[in-house]
């Protein structure tokens, strides 16, 4: 009888489902989205998925052959990463996103660091990423029937109305994938099949939905926690990314855990962001926390304490400290270092940031409103502004908010207008500030922006006089944005390609003339 042992590592059970049935199972889970994507967003749609999955099969094929590796691309897991980026991404995006992006997701997130099992983030996500930070403009551009718009999250930011019914169809507009119907009917399935951990995507979702009816302002409100889940990448995060084998915990109690941490870090940035679809960030924070989740949630096998066995064995067990690793320590000191050394820093300059700020300010005050020679506030003034409170501005201007006011007087102290600092929150980049000149009739003298920071050669464009200088000497309530041309004294002509940015501008704006009117004007008469 021969003595020879067969040594082999782990896993020695194996079941019956191969990675090629478990992957070809998911792509067909993701079928039906991908078809509700294609209808909503038309053949270009569906370019850019043959583009992205044949992208990243193709990539893993010369991969393997060049490398000399196995033919691991038949196993299925390209076709799925190809899929998920794909639907992950607008229906208009070039086609070279799509191109770039798979090619990332293959070669350098999962082929580079070892091949399927290997990768530390998921690559799908990986690679929606790395074109969001190189292709930010194309990425953040929706359209449907040939229109620009922002998605039904970011209006939901802004504190518009959205139609929770079409965002749960799928036809609202933003990413190619973004059928929650069709989501959920695939997800359920693959949870069904046990292919997918039902602790981690139901502890994303009761995660991002407790912490987003805590602080998101408007409590468990049924009808604004639906909008939110329907949008913004949850449910596809939640039942196909976040469940990804190779990036998520093995144990329950971990899966949990990193579940809720998904959860909790996409309605943080939702709410606090300036971008409304971060939930891919979220994710891809979370995997890099897995590592340490499985090392500090172990499961016990049945009788087995490590105390207990220590001290067996005569042994005295470290205490907790001793057994963290020290680049923990190292990490935490860096941190703590740098921390201070910024707060330092900043305390140093505060007070001259903020004189710089006072003296931008003034500045914009003078250039809105030319004619007057001085700036002040009268005690009824400094209470309305107080009344504000840092709140947002009414409800029919997005996020805008009322910064600051002041009086206009010439030489002999007569009032020649008013100046309106007002924010909107709306913009591509981040949020807006300006200025708004008004007179006693009520007309726009001029606006001056005292913050923007939109995309170059596109938003950036307000800030041109062709732009800025349609408001100039119009007398009206309210402006409204179209496209093609302003034919009427209300209509500004939206930049080309930047029809959020010229609609932040003009809630801005509109928020001044609204505070002149129900406000400044109403409390002097």
């Amino acid at each position: 009888m021969s003595m020879n042992l067969n040594l082999s590592s782990g896993p020695h059970y194996r079941d019956r489902w191969t990675t090629p049935f478990i992957m070809f199972v998911v792509a067909l889970s993701l079928l039906p989205a991908t078809i509700v994507g294609v209808i909503v967003n038309g053949v270009h749609a569906l370019l850019i998925v043959l583009c992205s999955v044949v992208t990243a099969v193709l990539t893993e094929f010369l991969f393997d052959k060049l490398c000399r590796k196995p033919d691991t691309w038949k196993d299925g897991s390209a076709v799925v990463t190809g899929l998920l980026l794909a639907l992950s991404l607008s229906g208009s995006v070039p086609l070279y996103a799509p191109i770039l992006g798979a090619i990332f997701a293959i070669l350098v997130v999962k082929c580079c660091f070892g091949g399927l099992g290997k990768n530390f983030i998921n690559p799908a996500l990986a690679a929606r990423c790395f074109l969001l930070i190189s292709f930010g403009h194309s990425m953040t551009i929706f359209e449907v029937d040939g229109v620009s718009m922002a998605t039904p999250v970011a209006d939901l930011m802004a504190g518009k109305a959205v139609d929770i019914t079409s965002m749960f169809l799928g036809t609202a507009g933003g990413v190619i994938g973004s059928s929650i119907l069709a989501l959920l009917a695939g997800g359920l399935v693959l949870w069904a099949l046990d292919i997918i951990h039902g602790q981690i995507c139901f502890s994303v979702i009761i995660g991002f939905v407790v912490f987003i009816g805590l602080f998101g302002g408007q409590g468990f409100d049924p009808a604004y926690i639906a909008a939110h889940l329907c949008g913004g990448g949850v449910i596809m995060g939640a039942f196909f990314m976040a469940t990804d084998y190779t990036t998520s915990p093995v144990s329950r109690l971990g899966q949990t855990v990193y579940g809720v941490l998904i959860g909790v870090l996409g309605a943080m940035f939702r709410i606090y962001g300036t971008a409304a679809d971060s939930f891919s960030y979220a994710i891809i924070i979370a995997n890099l926390f897995t590592p340490l989740i499985e090392k500090y949630i172990v499961p016990k096998p049945f009788a087995y304490r490590k105390r207990a066995i220590a001290l067996q064995n005569g042994e005295t067990p470290l205490p907790f400290y001793k057994r963290i690793p020290k680049p923990v320590f190292v990490l935490a000191g860096i941190a703590l270092i740098a921390g201070v050394a910024l707060s330092g820093v900043f305390a140093m300059t505060e007070n001259t940031i903020e004189l710089q700020k006072e003296a931008e300010k003034a500045a914009s005050y003078q250039e809105v409103l030319p004619e007057a020679q001085e700036f002040v506030k009268t005690d009824d003034l400094r209470a309305m502004l107080e009344a504000q409170n840092g709140y947002v501005y009414g409800e029919d201007f997005g996020k805008a908010y009322i910064n600051d006011a002041v009086i206009g007087q010439d030489a002999s102290g007569q009032t020649v207008g008013y100046v309106v600092s007002a924010t909107s929150g709306d913009g591509m980049e981040g949020n807006i500030t300006l200025s708004v000149g008004i007179d006693l009739e009520g007309n726009v003298v001029k606006i001056a922006f005292t913050e923007l920071n939109e995309t170059p050669g596109l938003g950036m464009k307000a800030e041109e006089p062709a732009f800025k200088d349609q408001y100039v000497g119009r007398g009206v309530s309210r402006f409204k944005v179209v496209k093609g041309g302003a034919a009427n004294p209300d209509e500004i002509d939206a930049i080309s390609g930047a029809t959020i940015t010229s609609d932040a501008v003009t809630n801005a704006v509109n928020a001044a003339l609204d505070f002149y009117e129900t406000v400044l004007r109403g409390g002097n008469e």
